[in-house]
């Protein structure tokens, strides 16, 4: 079994857009979208629910009226202001630093479990598919990030699949580190413009600092022909082979609007080049690395 990251620097480039090819290409494979911030990928999938799990990781204070004597002396020391005066904590204020507990005179304040999300186990038509929604300015998105990754390995190991294909999140942070670590390959999805260029080598960088053999595609490749020449000339001095380069094609936005792969929607060569894109990855997975 083989686990597949597809990355990117920034958003917009066209990872989820390619991770949805691979599921309508690859076989006996489950799919993850790691991008539990701003989930998509089953926009494209269409999923069916099986499990739905909570994702509890971190506390929220609970102030019991019985008990509070109102002496202020947690509103007085809370640096978020999270307590109000009428003595009811504001959850989206409380960070869950436990302070207000601990200075209580008369232990009035107890520190309970957030529900900062949810995960789920779903069919698709592709596969099974392992996704996540975590809440609005929650934190510990790479802890479920890791929950979901070990979800769909043991999806993988209990049907011997062949393949865990993750859809990353983007940029370089704490759920993109937990994405990458581990993975047999890093495919980073960029484009030709300085942002791109920028963000590729950031990305290139973190891959190779937690040694993950990283390809490289160029989406949207013509559309601007001498920044996607400086993304040649920096994958080669990197080490880094570029594994594909997809022209731009008003058929993808199409698809995007439709709710379905690409390759369902659309036929030629901007198809071809995809295909391309996963039959060269796939011989390299299976080539060992």
């Amino acid at each position: 079994m083989r686990q597949l990251l597809v990355i990117s620097g920034k958003g917009g480039t066209g990872k989820t857009i390619l991770t949805a090819c691979f599921a309508v290409l690859a076989d006996r494979k489950v799919m993850v979208d790691c991008d539990v911030d701003a989930a998509d990928l089953h926009l494209l999938l269409h999923p069916v629910n099986r499990e739905r799990h909570e994702f509890k990781s971190s506390q929220v204070a609970h102030i019991d009226p019985a008990r509070c004597s109102q002496c202020g002396l947690c509103i007085d020391l809370c640096r978020f202001k999270a307590i109000g005066s009428d003595f009811i904590v504001k959850p989206v204020s409380c960070e869950g630093c436990g302070l207000c507990s601990r200075v209580c005179p008369v232990e009035a304040v107890t520190m309970e479990d957030r529900v900062s999300g949810e995960w789920f186990t779903s069919d698709t038509k592709y596969g099974p598919f392992v996704h996540a929604r975590l809440g609005i300015a929650e934190s510990n998105s790479g802890k479920l990030v890791t929950l979901i990754r070990q979800a769909a390995k043991e999806i993988a190991e209990r049907n011997n699949l062949d393949y865990v294909i993750i859809d990353g999140p983007p940029g370089i942070g704490c759920p993109v580190i937990a994405s990458l670590a581990g993975v047999d390959m890093a495919l980073v999805v960029t484009e030709p413009t300085v942002a791109g260029i920028h963000d590729l080598s950031r990305v290139m960088d973190l891959a190779h600092h937690f040694q993950i053999p990283a390809g490289v595609v160029i989406n949207k490749c013509d559309l601007n022909p001498v920044k996607s020449g400086e993304i040649e000339r920096l994958c080669g001095s990197n080490g880094v082979a570029i594994l594909g380069k997809i022209p731009f094609s008003v058929e993808m936005p199409r698809s995007l609007v439709k709710r379905v792969p690409f390759l369902e929607f659309s036929r030629g060569a901007v198809a071809d080049e995809v295909t391309a894109v996963w039959n060269e990855t796939a011989a390299i997975l299976a080539g060992g690395l």
